[in-house]
Order: structure tokens, then C-alpha cells, then sequence
């Protein structure tokens, strides 16, 4: 549990343009059910062409992760101007600083070891043993035997609080309802005249901060397991129930995450934890309970890394954890469902 705790300091993630492009240019989602989860066929890579640092400096350039302090820490990054981020500019008198948290350089088993130790020889861009070293975006490149991030320079080198060099993997469920009336009718919005969807959010113990629960994925661990794990450890506090709840409870989830689903997003994130040498790629998949009655069936109890759980109606006046008001956004336009007042309302401010 070490691992899922510190490496969700969190899941997830600011996609800032990125996330906008793909949310303008995709023009559809994948929807599967999990016995035939087929990830690669999604159509929600971050391309170099994509990612704004690969390109050279392109405005609004990952914010979350060139800002101070480190969490967790007093550490001062860098500072990286935006016409600087990308790899492909010059800058000679760059100096990033050097930091990875002590407690992943106390040598967790979900933390690497440093690149310098003799035993580590790490199989970057590739399957790694358990260890997924690929990334949802393409080869990266290795520069004195670290990982570069695709995203651009962070303004800080080393690990940080992530475990892994390279890419580090989380997956985030999103779970959805209709709101309804006592009568169980279809609440619309007064203004749009749209269904109201609502989705289950957790209060963040580390933060404070509103956020979709979720967490990293274990070694060898497969994406549609990490989605139903985590959201039983933060909104249905499952690690705490005794066998015969967990059972039922396991009933019940079998149920919500073996329906048709939609990948929502996959790839690179730009989060708070990012380094030069390490970063965050999330996958966000939305499971949607159409009438309600499995939700029904489900107490919502915060756990695990969560300090609350609720019900949170959708629209554009979320303030949520790093950019999971996008991946929001997103559901919400392929549920069709209430988000703004504005039609014209994009990504930008969230």
C-alpha cells in the first residue's frame, strides 16, 4: 500500500492544451467492455505533434509541473520560461535542480533504484519485466542514461516523489449517474435543458482538494483491475470491510466495471510530481450506471487515501484536483449532459 499512497499524491494531472487538442480533434471514444478492454486502439495518444514542449515552446506549455514548491517539499524548481520548455530550444545556461524524495530513495519495491547503481539496468521504451516502461505517447528519448520528458524541461531533474524513471502509470475511474427527482425522473438544467450527470468525487487526505479517486497501477497489474481497486479502496472504504462485505461488495462492482465503457482520455499528464526524468500518464475511463440502481447498491464511504465521498453534480464551476475538471468536461460532452450555462464555454480556466 506504500506505493499506491505516496504515488497517489496524485493521479492525475493537469493536460492543459493537450488535453483541450485532443478534447477539439478526437472525434470519437472508445467504448468496450472489459472483457476486451483494447486500450492501443483508442484514439487518445498525445502525439509529439501533440505534446506542446516537444515542439518548441508553445504557449501554455505544462504548467503543473513547473511549479514551486516540489510537493511535499521546500524545494524551488528552476524557473522555465514557456518559449523555453520545449527540447528542441537552446538553452545552454539551463540548470535544473537535483531532487528525489528520501523516501523513494529509501528503496520501496515500487521505486527504481538510482540510474548510477551497477545492479539497475532498466529496459527504457519497453516492457521491463512487470514494470511497463512504455509510454502512452511514443518512444522518449535517453539522455545520459535518463529518460527526457516528452512534455519538456520541468526546471527539476531526478525523480521527485515518483518511483519510477520514465513514465509512471495511473489509471482513474470515473463514475456516473443521472440525477433525479424523488420520483426518479431526469433532473435537467433550467438553462441548457440538458440531463444533469453527476459523478463520484473524493476529498483528498494530502490536499484537501475534490478529485476523481484513483491511483497508480501495480507492476504486472492489468488497467481494468487498477480502476475497480481503487475506486473500492477511496469511495467504498473496501479495505476496511470484513470478508463477507467484501464479497458482496465485489458482486456489486463486478457489475458496474464489466458495463460498456468509454476511455476518456490516455497519455500524458502534466502534474505537480513531473520531472525531467519522470512524469505522470494516466488512463481515465468513465463507467456510467444509465438507470441508478447499481449505485443503489453501493454505500459511498470514503477510505484509503480519501478524507470524503460524494455525489458531485457536473458542470464548469468545478474546481477540481489538477485537470480532472477536463476529463470531466469530456464525459460530459459525450453524455451529452449539462456543463455550462455559456455554449461557447471551452477547457480554458479549468
Amino acid at each position: 500500500m506504500a506505493g499506491r499512497i505516496l504515488g497517489k499524491t496524485l493521479v492525475t494531472v493537469s493536460l492543459s492544451v493537450a488535453l483541450a487538442t485532443v478534447a477539439v480533434k478526437s472525434s470519437g471514444f472508445l467504448c468496450v467492455r472489459e472483457s476486451r478492454i483494447s486500450f492501443s486502439s483508442c484514439g487518445f495518444h498525445l502525439n509529439h505533434s501533440i505534446m506542446s514542449g516537444s515542439n518548441g515552446g508553445k504557449e501554455n506549455s505544462h504548467n503543473k509541473a513547473r511549479t514551486s514548491p516540489y510537493p511535499g517539499s521546500k524545494v524551488q524548481r528552476s524557473q522555465v520560461p514557456n518559449e523555453k520548455v520545449g527540447w528542441l530550444v537552446e538553452w545552454q545556461d539551463y540548470n535544473p535542480v537535483e531532487y528525489t524524495a528520501v523516501s523513494v530513495l529509501a528503496g520501496p519495491r515500487w521505486a527504481d533504484p538510482q540510474i548510477s547503481e551497477s545492479n539497475f539496468s532498466p529496459k527504457f521504451n519497453e516492457k521491463d519485466g512487470h514494470v511497463e516502461r512504455k509510454s502512452q505517447n511514443g518512444r522518449y528519448e535517453i539522455e545520459n542514461g535518463r529518460p527526457r520528458n516528452p512534455a519538456g524541461r520541468t526546471g527539476l531533474v531526478g525523480r521527485g516523489l515518483l518511483g519510477r524513471w520514465g513514465p509512471n502509470h495511473a489509471a482513474d475511474p470515473i463514475i456516473t449517474r443521472w440525477k433525479r427527482d424523488r420520483s426518479g425522473n431526469k433532473i435537467t438544467h433550467p438553462t441548457s435543458g440538458k440531463n444533469i450527470l453527476q459523478f463520484v468525487a473524493i476529498k483528498r487526505k494530502d490536499c484537501g482538494e475534490w478529485a476523481i479517486p484513483g491511483g497508480m497501477v501495480d507492476p504486472g497489474e492489468k488497467i481494468s483491475a487498477t480502476l475497480k481497486r481503487e475506486f473500492g479502496e477511496e469511495a467504498l472504504n473496501s479495505l476496511q470491510k470484513s470478508s463477507a462485505e467484501k464479497r458482496k461488495l465485489e458482486e456489486q462492482l463486478h457489475k458496474l466495471f464489466s458495463q460498456e465503457h468509454l476511455v476518456i482520455y490516455k497519455g500524458y499528464v502534466d502534474d505537480p510530481r513531473n520531472t525531467d526524468n519522470a512524469w505522470m500518464e494516466t488512463e481515465a475511463v468513465n463507467y456510467h450506471d444509465e438507470t441508478g440502481e447499481i449505485m443503489d447498491n453501493l454505500t459511498l464511504e470514503a477510505g484509503d487515501d480519501a478524507g470524503k465521498v460524494k455525489w458531485v453534480d457536473i458542470n464548469d464551476k468545478l474546481k477540481l484536483y489538477a485537470s480532472h475538471s477536463q476529463f470531466i468536461k469530456l464525459v460530459a460532452e459525450k453524455r451529452d449532459a449539462h456543463w455550462s450555462e455559456d455554449s461557447g464555454t471551452d477547457c480554458r480556466g479549468l
